[in-house]
């Protein structure tokens, strides 16, 4: 299709690159690939610069318009699809400027038309400021080295504490408080209280080692509750993405007396102390150390764990399914479900609040 087509075919007027256009660009619009999926056009106003997708796709070059300061991509994308990106500009990242709905200062988030809606996760554009809870510790673990800060929100006036593993990206990058206050708000799941733990070496204190687990067991919750937030262990509930999600599926195996409620999106279930090093981590065993581990029968009976997995990380299914099936089998209540994305924590939003309100029961 002609260029000067396409770019009619997703609302916009004028010659682009002229004013006319310019006040008519907006987020990225798609249309119709007509085999179920879809064209997406990006826009860029200034110089030469490339996309650069959080997970899904390699970074796409883009084209200027003959020689206007109009510079596109059209990128062909899968049905359900929602992706974090950024414009890079030689060592530069930018939020896209026409899209209002951002992933901190420099990230902007896109879907296709058929992706599911996130409802409790409000448009906040690159220049605005995610609220930040005014409840903190301050943690210097002996454990683990160092300091940091640890903030708390109690959603709803606060109930069953909420441990967010990289807490920083859901304080900074996604409204994690105000999503969690609108699903409390709209029935979703009860009053909960957040407590956003950053990490400081995500491959060290995430992989299968117990340091982070006995700090969070004897140091950190400890210090949660001298702040006046009761702490439930019954009702603890960790959420973790990524290494994140291999860091709770673990500790709900290796400390079921702390970790019996687990949401986790994307866990890195391929791990393997061998794979961390390898050239292509995931085609080693399959489930990882996880599945060798399960594969010893555990008694996971008091254990409820979500998983979720993006329906488009395609080399990371096996992997899942098999964690998702052996966890079952050694006794414990699972929900499984994929999301609509990659490797990608905008896509991973929605199955963190349901999947928390589902762990808590």
């Amino acid at each position: 299709m002609p260029v000067e087509h396409a770019f009619a075919a997703f609302g916009l007027p004028g010659e682009p690159g002229s004013e006319e256009f310019w006040a008519a660009a907006g987020a990225p619009a798609s249309v119709a690939d007509g085999g179920g999926g879809w064209v997406t056009l990006f826009l860029w106003r200034g110089s030469a610069a490339r996309i650069g997708f959080e997970s899904w796709s390699p970074d796409v070059p883009l084209r200027r318009w003959k020689d206007t300061d109009c510079w596109y991509a059209e990128v062909r994308m899968p049905a359900r699809l929602r992706v974090t990106y950024q414009f890079l500009v030689d060592d530069t990242a930018y939020a896209d400027p026409f899209n209002p709905d951002g992933a901190g200062g420099d990230r902007s988030v896109a879907a296709t038309p058929d992706a599911p809606a996130q409802p409790h996760w409000p448009a906040l554009g690159g220049g605005d400021v995610l609220p930040v809870p005014p409840a903190r510790v301050r943690w210097a673990s002996k454990r683990l080295g160092g300091r940091r800060t640890v903030r708390i929100h109690p959603a709803g006036g606060g109930g069953p504490v909420v441990l967010l593993l990289d807490g920083d990206d859901w304080l900074y990058l996604h409204p994690a408080t105000t999503a969690f206050d609108s699903a409390v708000a709209a029935g979703e799941m009860p009053p909960v209280t957040l407590v956003f733990l950053p990490s400081k070496d995500r491959e060290a204190e995430f992989g299968c080692r117990p340091e982070l687990w006995e700090a969070v067991r004897d140091e950190l919750l400890p210090l949660v509750a001298e702040s006046g937030v009761p702490v439930d262990g019954d009702r603890l509930v960790v959420a973790g993405q990524s290494l994140g999600g291999l860091s709770a599926v673990y500790a709900a195996l290796e400390f079921p007396d702390l970790v019996s409620r687990v949401a986790c999106q994307s866990a890195s279930l391929w791990w393997t102390p061998e794979a961390v090093k390898s050239a292509d981590p995931l085609g080693g065993p399959v489930g990882g150390s996880v599945a060798a581990r399960l594969r010893e029968r555990p008694d996971l009976s008091g254990l409820r764990i979500a998983f979720d997995v993006g329906e488009h990380e395609t080399r990371m299914l096996p992997h899942c399914e098999l964690v998702e099936t052996l966890t079952e089998r050694a006794g414990a209540t699972v929900r499984a479900s994929r999301s609509a994305s990659g490797h990608d924590r905008a896509g991973w939003r929605h199955a963190l609040l349901r999947d928390v309100a589902w762990a808590l029961g």
